[in-house]
C-alpha cells in the first residue's frame, strides 16, 4: 500500500487516499458491490466499510432513474450535468441519472454500517469504481470518524473519466 501524490477535485485537509491492489479481499469485496448493486451505469461504484477486520457496511451507488433504456443514454452520453459541463462532484440534483450524493457508495455503506453498530470509530471505507470523494461524502465519513479511506491502484487512470482514453 502506498499513499498517493494525485490532486483530486476536492480533498479535506489531513486526509489522504491510500492505494491498494485489487488483490486485496475488501477491494474486491467492493468491486462485487458496485458490479452486483449498483444502478448507475455511467460511474458503477461500490463501497465497504470495514471495522476489526469484517465487512460492517456496503452500498453501491444508485441512480434515481429505474427505466433501463433512459439508464442507458445517461450512460451513452445524455446526463444534464454533461451537457451543462458541471465540474464533477458538483450538482447532483440537475440530473437524475446522476447519483445524489446520498446515493453514492460511501455515504450508503457509511449508513449501512452505522445501521449495525452505533460505533464504527475508525472503521476503514474501501472504494471501488471512481478516484476520489465529494464533500458531502467526506462530511459523512468523517462525522462517522471513518479512518483510512481505500482505492484501487490506478483508479485515477481507470474511473477518471477526463483521463486520456476513458
Amino acid at each position: 500500500m502506498r499513499e498517493n501524490k494525485i490532486e483530486y477535485p476536492y480533498m479535506p485537509h489531513g486526509r489522504t487516499f491510500v492505494y491498494v491492489s485489487i488483490d486485496n479481499p475488501f477491494m474486491q469485496a467492493a468491486q462485487g458491490v458496485a458490479n452486483e448493486l449498483s444502478t448507475d451505469l455511467n460511474q458503477p461504484t461500490g463501497a465497504v466499510v470495514v471495522l476489526d477486520g469484517k465487512i460492517v457496511g456496503k452500498f453501491a451507488n444508485q441512480s434515481a432513474l429505474k427505466n433501463k433504456r433512459l439508464l442507458e443514454l445517461h450512460k451513452n452520453g445524455w446526463c444534464v450535468r454533461r451537457l451543462l459541463k458541471v465540474p464533477t462532484g458538483q450538482k447532483y440534483w440537475l440530473c437524475l441519472g446522476c447519483a445524489s450524493f446520498k446515493h453514492h457508495g460511501e455515504t450508503g455503506a457509511t449508513r449501512d454500517a452505522l445501521l449495525r453498530n452505533p460505533e464504527i470509530d475508525g472503521a476503514e471505507l474501501y472504494l471501488y469504481g471512481h478516484w476520489w470523494c465529494c464533500k458531502p461524502c467526506w462530511n459523512e465519513m468523517e462525522k462517522a470518524k471513518i479512518g483510512k479511506v481505500y482505492l484501487l491502484e490506478n483508479s485515477h487512470i481507470l474511473f477518471n473519466k477526463n483521463h486520456l482514453g476513458n
